[in-house]
């Protein structure tokens, strides 16, 4: 199963293609949220399940804020983070996904890519595909891959 992480697109899709394009086919998409208006255009365009969560620069959306759901063997939380201060630390993310009993938490919001394995958790951040904000400012998103064996392996990858 290959799923593709990514968020902070902030309405700006072409970048989005662009990604699509070079990872396709892919199983699910997830979008850690400031979609900025493009949920539906972002659920066209792609051909297969979506979770998408608002962001903090989503006014007037009907998105939900958190999401919880499965893929594969693996429980998944799914948050844009500022609720959880993740600017200044994921301490209370990880307390939260602890809390919930998932394996994995999602978020987005600082633009910048992450993946931390800590104490059967593994936080993912994918960056931003439309305003980075790591070292060399390149567009980010990750590949999570479940393999045959059941087993979650994931990439940070660049346009």
């Amino acid at each position: 199963m290959k799923i593709l992480i990514v968020s902070d697109t902030h309405g700006h899709g072409e970048n989005l293609v662009k990604v699509l394009e070079k990872t396709s086919p892919i199983d699910a998409l997830i979008h850690c949220g400031d979609i900025e208006g493009q949920a539906e255009y972002i659920q066209m365009i792609t051909e297969c399940p979506c979770y998408l969560v608002a962001g903090n620069n989503d006014w007037g959306t009907s998105l939900k804020r958190e999401l919880e759901f499965s893929l594969g063997d693996y429980r998944i939380m799914l948050t844009h983070g500022n609720n959880y201060g993740v600017s200044i630390g994921t301490e209370r993310l990880r307390d939260e996904a602890e809390s919930r009993g998932v394996q994995i938490a999602i978020f987005g919001h600082t633009h910048r890519p992450v993946i931390e394995d800590k104490d059967n958790l593994v936080l993912l951040n994918p960056g931003s595909l439309s305003y980075p904000r790591q070292i060399g400012r390149k567009p980010s998103y990750i590949v999570m891959e479940i393999d045959r064996h059941h087993e979650a392996h994931y990439t940070i990858c660049y346009l």
